[in-house]
């Protein structure tokens, strides 16, 4: 009697507790294969190390791996609780090209029924972004920025190929600076799209595993 194979798993990395507190309360039905949801902690070394050592587990040797949590919205217009779903995501040691970009534009639409997505380059930033560094950053083509995304998926690529993408919350954006996550309405709103997203997330798991090696 043959057995279907154990899908390969989904990690899920966010850096701040809140963001973790998001999507441990979201809906995990729907899931295709094991998923972990991750804290990495602030900042793009404490990914870094957080997923390096992860992927050092041969349980996750062919995982895929999707970036969350919230960012800064780069581009006039943007509003808290936007998505983005980045096409790449940089750093100063490069671009990491993202997977299935289409597919969670399209599932987030499906899940997220009203909500703007917004798709471009997310760049990433070793500090918290404000005031004029915003207009610097837009104008190298990025379209929000975040300080653990392009470090979990470098850090992700590096240890083997795996699909990757991420998807951020915009928390705040130019018209909209946020002084606190969590005491103004913009951060609440940003919590509770964070806390609906995984359907979408384990959609394109779903279509993006690639075959075990």
């Amino acid at each position: 009697m043959s057995t279907q194979p154990v899908p390969d798993p989904l990690l899920i990395a966010c850096a701040l507790g809140i963001e973790h507190l998001a999507l441990r309360m979201g809906d995990r039905g729907g899931a295709d294969g094991p998923v972990t949801v991750l804290r990495t902690g602030m900042g793009p070394r404490a990914a870094e190390r957080s997923v390096t050592r992860i992927l050092a587990d041969p349980v996750f040797a062919g995982a895929a791996v999707l970036a969350t949590g919230f960012c800064a919205g780069l581009a006039p217009g943007m509003h808290p609780g936007d998505l983005v779903v980045a096409e790449e995501t940089r750093d100063p040691r490069g671009a990491v090209p993202c997977v299935g970009t289409e597919l969670l534009v399209k599932e987030l639409a499906r899940t997220l029924p009203g909500r703007t997505v917004h798709t471009g380059p997310l760049t990433g930033s070793d500090h918290v972004v404000r005031g004029h560094e915003r207009a610097d950053l837009l104008a190298t083509g990025a379209i929000a920025v975040d300080m653990e995304s392009a470090a979990t998926l470098l850090s992700a690529v590096r240890g083997g190929p795996r699909p990757v993408a991420a998807v951020r919350v915009v928390v705040d954006a130019p018209e909209h600076e946020l002084v606190r996550i969590g005491t103004v309405r913009g951060g609440i709103s940003a919590f509770r799209v964070l806390r609906s997203v995984l359907p979408a997330f384990f959609e394109w798991h779903r279509n993006v595993l690639l075959p075990r090696r």
